[in-house]
């Protein structure tokens, strides 16, 4: 029972720090249907910016199960802002050391990897900017990835 009230505790601690992340400007997971990835498949995110003075860091998150085949992941990434203007990128976002061991952390068989992609970004104007992420691996179903993850915070 003391353990328990003990995790309860851990919890909502763990809630409270999470709401006090100042930095944070944006964050969201998309769940992988079925944890298999097909290479037509987008994962789309839509991103609100106001501000344009402000310079930001944009992460990848990453949910994979432990019997991911891989220990890397390519990333085909588009960076759409208002207007259409759009950048076209590729990223390899690698989960496991040399090893095998996952680099991500979570309890039992799933693992959350976050890493950055790319810092001191400017949004020159505001409004929607649309960033799709689509996998570049070899199999056209990629299987064990459970949920794909953006993240933006301000930069210092």
């Amino acid at each position: 029972m003391k353990r328990f009230f003990q995790l309860l505790i851990g919890g909502f601690l763990l809630i409270a720090l999470w709401a006090c992340d100042t930095n944070r400007v944006f964050e969201k997971y998309h769940p992988i249907n079925e944890t298999t990835w097909s290479q037509d498949s987008l994962v789309v995110f839509n991103i609100p910016v106001t501000d344009t003075v402000q310079n930001h860091n944009l992460y990848i998150n990453v949910r994979n199960d432990i019997n991911y085949n891989y220990s890397n992941l390519w990333l085909f990434i588009n960076i759409e802002q208002p207007g259409g203007k759009a950048i076209k990128d590729t990223f390899e976002m690698v989960l496991a050391d040399p090893t095998g061991k996952w680099l991500g952390h979570g309890f039992g068989g799933l693992k959350t990897r976050q890493v950055l992609y790319r810092s001191n970004v400017y949004f020159p104007q505001s409004g929607d900017y649309k960033i799709s992420i689509q996998q570049g691996m070899r199999d056209s179903e990629l299987k064990g990835i459970c949920d794909v993850g953006l993240r933006v915070e301000k930069s210092h």
